[in-house]
């Protein structure tokens, strides 16, 4: 299949297919990742309150020149701040230095503490509920909003009972984690994927694959390209490889054209070594509906 530059929301905005995720990226890298990633042509840019980066994501963005309106600008409400949405959307629009989002997603159906222990006085419905209001409320301040690590199990809740159809739904996805199941259902809902830690996060396994390494011999291109073309090959998902070093930011951009067989060997590779890099249980509330978490 060959590749399209975006993918529709059901906003009917267009959300770049490929952009620069800023997990795990240390203080003092993220601004010139950021900087870096505008410069070259990368048109989305996600980050997250919880990554305590938003004010160097701000700094880059401002370093770059770019113009805002020509660029997709993704937050995350953090699990401690679903008692305060309002508030927490004025924080992150003030460090990031704009004035509006593209898309705020709450981060995990997971309310917790300031000392990072599970909140159960708050429900996490009434979070989503009370971002539905915001965005009614502040078109202006608000494009979108979705969630994010929500299995089945969870939307099914959400969906019951919400006003505003999350117009995202972001993900770990890689070859060790496939979510086929979940996927088709986002996409049966009329929710797009955005897929993180598609390389597998730090240290993983997956770029000395044999069958990645195969296939990036094939296409003359790095492993890390394969994999991120695994997810941009994808229906209905978008993907937001993470780096701070210029040339790999430069070189996640190129995507090859996967042909149905081949995306099929990689996602078989699941069935051999399957891991999470960012398992729900850290959050306190299990496995959040994830049927793959033991």
């Amino acid at each position: 299949m060959t590749v399209p530059a975006t993918r529709k929301l059901n906003t009917g905005t267009e959300m770049p297919t490929v952009g620069l995720g800023t997990w795990k990226s240390k203080p003092g890298e993220v601004e010139h990742a950021v900087e870096f990633a505008l410069k070259h042509g990368y048109k989305h840019i996600d980050t997250a309150a919880a990554y305590q980066n938003e004010a160097e994501v701000g700094q880059g963005i401002k370093a770059s020149g770019v113009p805002r309106e020509s660029f997709f600008l993704t937050t995350k409400l953090d699990n401690p701040d679903q008692g305060r949405p309002a508030e927490a959307l004025e924080d992150s629009l003030r460090k990031l230095g704009t004035s509006y989002l593209d898309l705020w997603l709450m981060h995990w159906p997971a309310p917790m503490t300031r000392e990072g222990g599970p909140d159960h006085s708050i429900d996490w419905l009434d979070t989503w509920k009370a971002m539905e209001k915001l965005y009614q409320e502040h078109p202006e301040k608000l494009r979108a909003i979705g969630v994010s690590n929500f299995s089945i199990e969870f939307l099914e809740r959400l969906l019951k009972e919400a006003k505003v159809v999350p117009a995202v739904n972001q993900i770990e996805l890689h070859p060790s984690c496939p979510q086929l199941e979940l996927v088709e259902y986002c996409t049966s809902k009329g929710i797009l994927v955005t897929a993180y830690s598609p390389l597998g996060s730090d240290g993983s396994p997956l770029q000395k694959n044999p069958v990645v390494v195969k296939l990036a011999e094939k296409y003359k291109v790095q492993p890390a390209n394969i994999l991120v073309s695994l997810q941009a090959n994808r229906d209905n998902v978008v993907v937001i490889p993470k780096s701070v070093t210029p040339s790999r930011i430069a070189n996640n951009s190129t995507i090859v054209d996967l042909t149905k067989e081949e995306i099929d060997e990689l996602h078989a590779i699941d069935k051999e070594h399957h891991f999470r890099a960012c398992h729900p249980s850290w959050t306190g509330f299990g496995s959040l509906g994830f049927p793959d978490c033991k």
